[in-house]
């Protein structure tokens, strides 16, 4: 049994704790605070970390959670950060609380990102940090739009109902670009009102899921139809292999 719920922080991150009745763990502790608050709160003591890659908005609590709790696992990708003592890479499995998560490298928003699939009660959770958003994907900041999109379709082959758990609250924003790269797309209206309601009552759009996100998401969506002939009629493009489109996605939204 697992229970996975979301800690705010900053603007818009989410820093995503999992307990189950062997401990808890926390998923890109950007902030101590609000993960030491959600603790107290709950009277948890905190039993290690996972982190997918070294921006500073993931990784910035480790050091005082590590003051605060005895924690023995900080696990993330090599190189990272210097308060991990169990560096994994693609294929390794990581057993923490009693779960046991797969690692998938996924590079493009940083050469170091990871992302941890877990299986579990007959469902799979993918906390995935910056690599997909709900209705979008993060920058491409030291990788190559080649690389992200090369991830994400890695990812997109995970079951079709595999929450999501990403690390940011974009998903408004996200979809006022999708509604400009694919404008005959009712399924963008339909998720826009389901996460203005949701919003309105303070509850995350996330987790996400498959299923939902290749409905919507441009990223998933770059070998399809509809977004390929949105693309030629913006762009005159002549090129229209997925990686070029998702390419040429990714820079329209940078631009924006």
């Amino acid at each position: 049994m697992i229970q996975i719920e979301p800690v705010k922080a900053f603007t818009d991150n989410y820093i995503w704790l999992a307990r189950t009745n062997e401990g808890v763990l926390v998923v890109d502790p950007g902030d101590s605070k609000p993960v030491i608050d959600f603790l107290t709160k709950n009277n948890l003591h905190l039993d290690g970390i996972l982190i997918t890659h070294h921006h500073f908005d993931h990784t910035g609590g480790i050091e005082e959670l590590l003051k605060k709790y005895s924690i023995s696992e900080v696990i993330g990708p090599p190189n990272c950060h210097k308060d991990i003592n169990i560096e994994v890479t693609e294929g390794d499995s990581v057993n923490i609380i009693g779960l046991n998560f797969k690692v998938i490298e996924v590079p493009g928003h940083t050469l170091d990102h990871i992302a941890f699939y877990l299986e579990i009660d007959a469902e799979s959770h993918l906390f995935c940090g910056d690599t997909i958003f709900s209705s979008g994907c993060g920058r491409v900041f030291e990788g190559t739009f080649k690389q992200m999109h090369d991830s994400i379709s890695k990812l997109s082959k995970l079951p079709d109902s595999t929450k999501i758990y990403c690390a940011h609250e974009y998903t408004l924003s996200n979809l006022a670009f999708a509604k400009l790269a694919e404008p005959n797309n009712k399924k963008i209206l339909e998720r826009e009102i389901e996460v203005k309601n949701l919003q309105a009552r303070d509850i995350p759009s996330i987790p996400t899921t498959f299923a939902k996100e290749k409905e919507f998401n441009p990223f998933l969506r770059c070998a399809e139809k509809d977004m390929i002939d949105s693309l030629i009629n913006k762009f005159n493009l002549t090129n229209t292999d997925p990686v070029n489109i998702f390419s040429e996605l990714r820079r329209w939204k940078d631009s924006l």
